[in-house]
């Protein structure tokens, strides 16, 4: 039986909120100043993606059509803190800590997503519903892909540290 708009956006706010309540957990556990405040920003980010996906919702509730959705634009300042917070936790955790471990974590949770945002945009025949379930893809795919980069250079880090390499 094929989803209906309704359950996907439920299931869209659903993995928004888990991912919201992982990243504000992280957030509260870490040592780590700038791992703190990378997880307090991507919670931040959840929270304006379940804020959107609701929005979406309560329309399509009483319209049974989806609302034009604004081209989202990443702030390019949010980019560049975000690439000094970066360098500033790799050098505040290692490579085989929880932090990493949440990163590791976090990975999943994104490519979650970007598999449901994107396996809807691709069946979905509303051009708004396409747009909507794009645009939230493309989201993911930023913090996929952020946190991808993070994960590929502690593991560097730990292999470096601890002379793993066969030569």
């Amino acid at each position: 039986m094929a989803n209906t708009a309704i359950d996907i956006l439920k299931e869209a706010i659903l993995l928004e909120r888990r991912g919201k309540a992982f990243y504000s957990s992280v957030a509260e556990k870490t040592d780590s100043a700038s791992a703190k405040k990378i997880f307090e920003m991507m919670a931040e980010e959840e929270e304006e993606h379940i804020k959107f996906l609701s929005k979406q919702f309560s329309n399509y509730e009483k319209t049974k059509q989806f609302l034009k959705a604004d081209g989202y634009v990443e702030n390019p300042e949010e980019e560049v803190a975000m690439r000094v917070l970066t360098d500033a936790m790799k050098k505040e955790i290692s490579a085989a800590s929880f932090e990493a471990a949440a990163i590791s974590a976090a990975m999943d949770f994104e490519t979650r997503a970007v598999k449901v945002y994107s396996e809807r945009a691709a069946e979905a025949t509303d051009p708004n519903e396409i747009a909507l379930y794009q645009m939230l893809a493309d989201w993911e795919k930023s913090h996929q892909h952020f946190l991808h980069e993070i994960n590929e250079e502690l593991k560097a880090e730990i292999w470096n540290d601890n002379s793993f390499w066969p030569f």
